[in-house]
């Protein structure tokens, strides 16, 4: 459903206040005018008749001509008297129907004779509906009048509102520092609004300062066990009487410690300072690296039924810290491997820097390409794995592109478009 926005909710209030309040004024102004009509034909009747008994007792052959305006019946004893007038009873009539016309009509006892004095007042009624239309138009006027000026106000005074919450929707996440100014004309409700905010700015601000201050201890925490892995496998590999099998998963030790330090350290600038990746000024021949990167993953093949297969490789240089590449390519190589069985694994690159990994796997179906894609914005989730989720911060950073499609006639394709950090 849409949302009305202030300034028009605002003014269709307003509005229908205006409306509600105009026919109440209408209605009360009709009934003042309907009683002060009935007072003045009551008194200009009563006034009439008065002078008409008068001269009926002072003059006996005394005769009333009816002239169509102003009409005397004597409703008991005349013959002519209309029908509608003879049942009314001693009183004031309003808007009595009679020969094609609207009257008002004064009904009296005189020695038990009923007397009626009846005036014509269709003229009246016709001169007050045309004296209402303008009433009506100048209503319907002002009620327009009071919409567009209501209208335009509100927007007036919302503007400052407006501009605060573009000032809100420009702050950056990943920047410290930053506050909502307000102009010395805002209303003392913005200022608190921003004041608020700043405060919240401020706060947050502290805390990240502190989980930063803790990333950076449990970096370096974790390092020294790693450090002392690896040294004890290069130390182990040193050595002249190793057995071959022994010798090999100390070069997986080692290779795994040196992810891992790469890994911790690439976390650690994400979470520090992750502008400091853009930075980088190495160039990395992906060509020759991308070898290594694959050799480096075949001991996880070991108990499946697959291959890693590498296709051309044309040469390739990139502006980007080589550990970023390995991390980056290595995870999408070790998802291929943990979602796939048998088959082969084919990984290569062309000359515009798009690195493709088609698998065999288990693949993924359209509703579950659009949720990966969902957690990867989110900042992954426990069913992705920090792999995904890391990919998806480089890519942010590095204005990489990840496609994830369909592979068919199973598995899934994997494309990293690394053509932003091309070297030409």
């Amino acid at each position: 459903m849409r949302r009305l926005d202030l300034a028009r909710q605002i003014t269709l209030g307003v509005v229908a206040y205006g409306v509600l309040l105009s026919v109440a004024l209408f209605v009360q102004g009709l009934l003042v005018n309907e009683q002060a009509e009935r007072m003045v034909w009551e008194a200009m009747l009563d006034t009439s008749m008065t002078d008409l008994q008068e001269r009926r007792s002072h003059s006996g052959d005394f005769v009333w001509r009816n002239n169509g305006r102003l009409d005397f019946y004597r409703l008991d004893a005349d013959g002519d008297v209309p029908e509608r007038l003879r049942g009314l009873n001693p009183g004031l009539h309003d808007e009595v129907v009679f020969d094609d016309n609207e009257w008002v009509v004064l009904v009296r006892e005189d020695h038990g004779e009923r007397l009626a004095l009846a005036m014509d007042i269709d003229g009246f009624e016709a001169l007050e509906w045309r004296m209402l239309r303008p009433v009506v138009v100048s209503s319907f006027l002002f009620l327009l009048l009071l919409a567009v000026t209501v209208h335009f106000g509100v927007r007036l005074l919302v503007r400052p509102l407006r501009a605060l919450a573009a000032r809100i929707a420009a702050l950056s996440p990943d920047r410290r520092g930053q506050r909502v100014e307000v102009p010395k004309h805002a209303s003392v409700e913005l200022e608190v609004i921003a004041t608020a905010l700043n405060g919240y700015l401020e706060r947050n601000d502290e805390f990240v300062e502190r989980e930063r201050a803790f990333l950076d201890m449990a970096s370096h925490e974790l390092r020294t066990p790693v450090t002392v892995i690896r040294s004890a496998a290069q130390v182990g590999l040193a050595a002249a009487d190793v057995p071959p099998q022994a010798s090999l998963q100390l070069q997986r030790i080692a290779r795994t410690t040196r992810e891992v330090e790469e890994l911790i350290a690439m976390l650690l600038v994400l979470a520090k300072d992750p502008e400091h990746i853009r930075k980088g000024d190495e160039i990395v021949e992906l060509h020759a690296l991308l070898p290594e990167i694959i050799d480096a993953h075949r001991s996880l093949c070991e108990g499946k039924a697959l291959r890693l297969v590498t296709g051309s490789l044309p040469s390739c240089r990139f502006k980007a810290s080589e550990s970023v590449l390995r991390v980056a390519i290595g995870n999408l190589v070790r998802n291929a491997i943990e979602n796939s069985d048998r088959g082969e694994i084919h990984v290569g690159v062309d000359t515009h820097g798009m690195v493709e990994i088609r698998d065999p796997g288990h693949g993924m179906s359209p509703d579950e390409i659009a949720a990966l894609y969902r957690r990867m914005a989110k900042g992954g989730d426990h069913r992705a794995g920090i792999g995904m989720a890391l990919i998806a911060r480089l890519c942010e950073h590095l204005d990489w592109t990840l496609r994830v499609e369909l592979n068919s006639p199973h598995g899934t394709c994997v494309q990293l478009d690394l053509s932003s950090s091309r070297c030409s």
